[in-house]
């Protein structure tokens, strides 16, 4: 059974950034700073796989967030250097503060090609 690319990148973000890294915000509130990761689209053609993975940096503040989302913007654009990744680019990135919870986040958008 194949990895989903979610996990690769997962453990590729808990491995170069010094906030926990996640695929959902436990049912236990925790106190930001972390990391969300979703997949929200994907698609495959002759073999190559496309996903498109929103990735939520939830801060203490505005500042705390935007912060953490360069660092995000930052190791996504080298996740090109691992061994399923052939293209990581951004699609778009913004603020995404939660109204409901009052919980600043910014969420960077990315394109990823992988096998």
């Amino acid at each position: 059974m194949a990895i989903p690319i979610e996990k690769t990148i997962l453990d590729y973000l808990n491995g170069v950034l010094d906030v926990p890294c996640m695929m959902e915000i436990p049912p236990k509130k925790i106190e930001p700073p972390f990391v969300v990761i979703q997949k929200t689209g994907g698609s495959v053609d002759n073999r190559l796989y496309r996903a498109t993975l929103a990735i939520q940096s939830y801060g203490g503040t505005r500042y705390r967030a935007s912060t953490l989302n360069e660092q995000v913007k930052e190791a996504m654009d080298s996740a090109v250097l691992l061994d399923r990744v052939t293209k990581s680019k951004l699609n778009s990135d913004y603020d995404y503060t939660d109204t409901s919870t009052k919980r600043y986040r910014y969420q960077a958008v990315y394109d990823i090609n992988h096998y």
